[in-house]
């Protein structure tokens, strides 16, 4: 008969969350780096930057006589965002724990500017800030900064996250101030995506399950009183509903959507064949994602949500990896932030919700919201770097004391692995 000993689990010593002490960590450069996470976020700026001239040669020739001309710009965004992308991903992602409110209160500063009228309007709404030739969008901004602050303070706060008074209440007031904030220009997409990155964040640091569920409810009443306050929205939702109907007026731009994606088949027409582009309006910024069911068919779209997905997976695994609470909050934050952006993008594109103006991550034509994204990808980065595993010594491995034994005789047999009786 063979008695072996059990061992007991190695303990490693705890990374304790020390949100008030966070210090960068000298070497933090020189870790590896989430190849996966890299190549997938540098292979969707690439990507962006092919569908964007593809989507939108015909408008830019008919409009501005250049059919490069969203390209050229679009090609300097990503040169930057790759910059930013790499340059962020060296810098410890502790130091921006003392940059939470400076960045919180200026891009606040700047969605107020937009609501009492120094905003560039477009479309019917105010969401821009004319900086000579640069357009700034506040709102893109402001999804980073509230990401960066609810992980300062769910860190900070730690176990009184689950009281109501401190862990959830002041949470869900900051996020509505920025959401009331939206939705004066309007943005309504975006005060949809500031609650949901709230409320996600909120579940994973552990608030309560029934404060979050009483919070839900309380937000789509507002939102459909929202809805139903402003005769636009109400219109465009029942256009909406009624798609066959209204597909020469309100739903003419996700009627349109549609056709591209049905008009794409299985494989596509090819890149730069797609005929939608002649009769779908913003077809290379809110709307890309149909000119590539178009081009590229269902296994287009299909391999380009498994791209979003796979960037997403690797920010939740960056955010278990990571040294401390703050980090992983902050993971957790930013890989919401892509999957919910792009969940919403995707499901407006096929007509599944109504128009949000949303942006679809590092494809959209855009500066504000691809450099913002690279720079919240450049934060994930170095938090992956930061939690990559490191090799147990023996020093760290905890000897069990021998048990006790009564009969000495039958001592070797129950501390030497392996031997026989």
């Amino acid at each position: 008969m063979i008695r072996n000993v059990r061992r007991l689990p190695v303990q490693l010593p705890m990374q304790l969350a020390l949100p008030l002490d966070a210090k960068p960590v000298e070497d933090a450069a020189k870790k590896p780096v989430d190849v996966v996470l890299a190549a997938l976020v540098v292979a969707l700026i690439g990507f962006g930057v092919v569908m964007v001239y593809s989507a939108s040669a015909v408008q830019a020739t008919l409009h501005y006589h250049d059919p490069q001309f969203f390209l050229k710009r679009q090609a300097a965004y990503a040169v930057g965002a790759l910059a930013l992308f790499f340059l962020i991903g060296l810098v410890d992602y502790h130091r921006l724990y003392k940059l939470t409110y400076p960045v919180l209160g200026g891009v606040g500063l700047l969605l107020i500017a937009c609501v009492v009228g120094l905003g560039h309007s477009g479309g019917g709404a105010t969401r821009w800030l004319s900086i000579g030739p640069v357009h700034v969008q506040p709102a893109e901004m402001a999804k980073l900064a509230l990401v960066t602050w609810l992980a300062y303070s769910l860190a900070k706060k730690a176990e009184k996250v689950k009281t109501f008074t401190v862990g959830f209440l002041p949470h869900l007031l900051v996020a509505g101030v920025f959401m009331f904030l939206c939705m004066k220009q309007p943005d309504f997409g975006s005060a949809v995506v500031l609650l949901l990155l709230t409320f996600t964040m909120l579940f994973v640091a552990g608030a309560k399950v029934g404060y979050i569920l009483g919070a839900s409810i309380l937000g789509g009443a507002f939102g459909a009183i929202s809805i139903m306050s402003k005769q636009y929205r109400y219109e465009r939702y029942l256009a909406w509903m009624n798609m066959d109907q209204h597909r020469a007026d309100l739903a003419y731009q996700p009627f349109q959507s549609v056709m591209a994606f049905g008009s794409g088949g299985t494989w596509g027409t090819g890149i730069g064949k797609g005929l939608q582009t002649l009769y779908l309006p913003e077809a290379h910024n809110d709307f890309i994602a149909a000119i590539v069911g178009e081009e590229l068919g269902f296994v287009g779209i299909l391999a380009l949500c498994l791209v979003y997905l796979a960037l997403t997976a690797r920010g939740v695994r960056a955010a278990f990896r990571a040294p401390d609470d703050y980090g992983s909050y902050l993971a957790f934050g930013i890989a919401a932030m892509f999957g919910v952006q792009a969940l919403v993008n995707l499901s407006v594109a096929l007509a599944i919700l109504p128009t949000k103006g949303l942006t679809l991550p590092f494809l959209s034509f855009g500066g504000s919201s691809l450099l913002v994204n690279a720079v919240a990808a450049g934060i994930l980065l170095n938090i992956s770097r930061q939690g990559a595993p490191r090799p147990v010594t023996p020093s760290e491995v905890d000897t069990p004391p021998a048990p006790e034994v009564e009969d000495a005789a039958v001592a070797p047999a129950l501390t030497v692995e392996g031997s026989a009786e």
